[in-house]
C-alpha cells in the first residue's frame, strides 16, 4: 500500500462510493473466513486450558492461571497489533497476531509432551496473541461502514466466529483421541487444532485483505455526526471512549472469571469431558451467534440501552450459576448461555461506542489500547477465579461476577447525563 501505484489505487477507491461498497463486501467476506478459523483456535484455551494446568500442576488453586496467562499475553498482543495496524494496516497487523497465536498453541502441545511447566506458561502467554487478534478483527468490518451500520458490521465479524468456536469444544474428545494416538496427552489435543486454525487465519488476512480497509478509511472524509446512544443524541468523543471501554472491560472480567472455573466445577461434580465441551460450546455460541440481532439492536435502539441489557443479563447468569446444583447440567448450560449473551451485548455496544468516538487517525491505536484493558481485566478475572473458588465456592464466584456487571448501570447513567447536558 505504500508504493505510488498502490496509493493511487487507494485514493481512487476512497473517492468512488461504489468502489468502497464493493470493497466493504470483500472485507466482510475475508473477515468472515478468518473469524471462522480464529474461533476454532480460541476455543482450545477456553475448554481445556484450566484442565491441562490442573493436570500438570496437580492443584486446583492455580487452575485459573492459564486463563490469566493467555489473557495477559493477549493484552501485550492487543497493544502491538493496534500499533502495527495504525502504521501499516489491518491485514498485516491481524496476520502477525494470528501467526503468533498459532506458534503459542504449538508450544502448549510441546509443553504437554515434555511435561515442562515453564514452557507451558510461556506458550500460553504467546497463545494469547490469537485471542487478542480474534477480538480485534471485529474492528476490520467497521473501517468502511457508515455510522448507522457499525453495530451490524461488528456483528458480522463476531457471528462468523461461532462456527469454529462452537465446533472446537465439541471436538475435545475426538481431538483427545487423536492426540493420544500421536503420543500426546489428550488434553493437549485441542491445541493442535488451535495451531493450524490460527496460522490459517493469519494467512487469509495477510494475503486477501487487500486493498487494506483501514488505510482506505484514512483517506475518507469524515461522515459527520455519528449515532452514540440513540436517535437525536450527539457524540462526545472523550466520554464515548471511556464508557465504551468500561462496558467492555467489566463484561470481560465477569465473563472470564465464571467461564474459567466452570470446567473445573463440572469435573469436580462428576461431569465428563463431553459434558464440559457441550456447556462451553453453548457458552461460546451464545457469545457470538446472537451477534447479527445484537448489532441491529445496537444500531436501532442505541448503544447505552444494550449496555444496560448486558449488565442485567450477566447478573442473571451469575445468579443462575450460584444457585445451580453442581450436578445439574441443564442449569449450568443456562447459566453459561446467559453469560455468553451478556458478554455479547456488552462487547458490541462498547465497540460501537468506541468507533463512534474516534477517527481513522487515532482509531486503531485507541482500539488496541482499549483491548489491552479488556485483556488485563480478563487476566485478573481468570487468575483470581481459581483462588476464589478454592477459598470459597463456585457459587460465590458466580454471584460476585453478576454483581460486578451491575456497575454498568451507573456508568451508563453518568454517560447519559453528560450527553443530555450538551443538548
Amino acid at each position: 500500500m505504500r508504493s505510488p501505484d498502490a496509493l493511487q489505487h487507494a485514493v481512487r477507491v476512497a473517492e468512488d462510493d461504489e468502489a468502497r461498497r464493493r470493497l466493504q463486501k470483500r472485507v466482510l467476506t475475508v473477515v468472515v473466513i478468518s473469524q471462522v478459523l480464529g474461533g476454532a483456535g480460541l476455543a482450545a484455551g477456553i475448554t481445556v486450558g484450566a484442565l491441562l494446568a490442573e493436570q500438570m500442576l496437580g492443584t486446583e488453586s492455580l487452575a485459573g492461571l492459564p486463563s490469566g496467562l493467555f489473557t495477559l499475553g493477549s493484552a501485550v498482543a492487543a497493544f502491538l497489533v493496534g500499533r502495527i495496524t495504525q502504521r501499516v494496516g489491518r491485514g498485516i497487523g491481524l496476520g502477525v497476531g494470528f501467526a503468533a497465536g498459532g506458534l503459542g498453541a504449538a508450544g502448549v502441545v510441546l509443553a504437554a509432551v515434555t511435561g515442562s511447566v515453564v514452557l507451558l506458561f510461556v506458550a500460553l502467554f504467546v497463545y494469547g496473541a490469537g485471542t487478542a487478534t480474534n477480538l480485534q478483527a471485529r474492528y476490520a468490518g467497521t473501517d468502511l461502514a457508515l455510522p448507522a451500520q457499525r453495530g451490524k458490521s461488528v456483528s458480522v465479524a463476531m457471528v462468523s466466529t461461532t462456527l469454529g468456536a462452537v465446533a472446537g469444544p465439541n471436538l475435545v474428545e475426538p481431538l483427545g483421541e487423536l492426540a493420544t494416538a500421536l503420543g500426546i496427552p489428550a488434553l493437549a489435543g485441542p491445541f493442535l487444532l488451535a495451531a493450524v486454525a490460527y496460522l490459517a487465519a493469519g494467512a487469509v488476512l495477510f494475503t486477501l485483505l487487500r486493498p487494506d480497509p483501514f488505510l482506505i478509511a484514512k483517506l475518507l472524509p469524515s461522515h459527520g455526526p455519528t449515532p452514540d446512544t440513540g436517535p437525536g443524541e450527539v457524540t462526545r468523543p472523550g466520554s464515548g471512549v471511556t464508557v465504551g471501554a468500561t462496558v467492555m472491560v467489566l463484561t470481560q472480567v465477569a465473563m472470564v472469571a465464571i467461564m474459567t472455573m466452570t470446567p473445573i466445577h463440572m469435573r469436580a461434580h462428576g461431569h465428563d469431558l463431553g459434558a464440559v465441551g457441550l456447556v462451553i460450546g453453548i457458552h461460546v455460541g451464545s457469545m457470538y451467534l446472537p451477534s447479527l440481532v445484537t448489532g441491529a439492536l445496537v444500531d436501532k435502539i442505541g448503544r447505552v440501552p444494550m449496555a444496560i441489557a448486558s449488565g442485567i443479563t450477566l447478573l442473571l447468569a451469575g445468579l443462575t450459576g450460584a444457585l445451580a446444583p453442581g450436578d445439574s447440567l441443564g442449569l449450568l448450560v443456562l447459566a453459561l448461555a446467559l453469560l455468553g449473551l451478556g458478554w455479547n451485548f456488552g462487547l458490541i455496544a462498547g465497540t460501537a461506542l468506541v468507533v463512534d468516538a474516534t477517527v481513522p487517525q487515532n482509531r486503531a491505536r485507541t482500539q488496541g489500547s482499549i483491548d489491552v484493558l479488556i485483556a488485563l481485566g480478563g487476566a485478573g478475572g481468570g487468575a483470581l477465579s481459581g483462588m476464589v473458588v478454592a477459598g470459597t465456592s463456585f457459587a460465590t464466584l458466580s454471584l460476585a461476577g453478576g454483581i460486578l456487571a451491575l456497575l454498568l448501570i451507573p456508568v451508563t447513567a453518568w454517560y447519559l447525563r453528560r450527553t443530555t447536558a450538551t443538548h
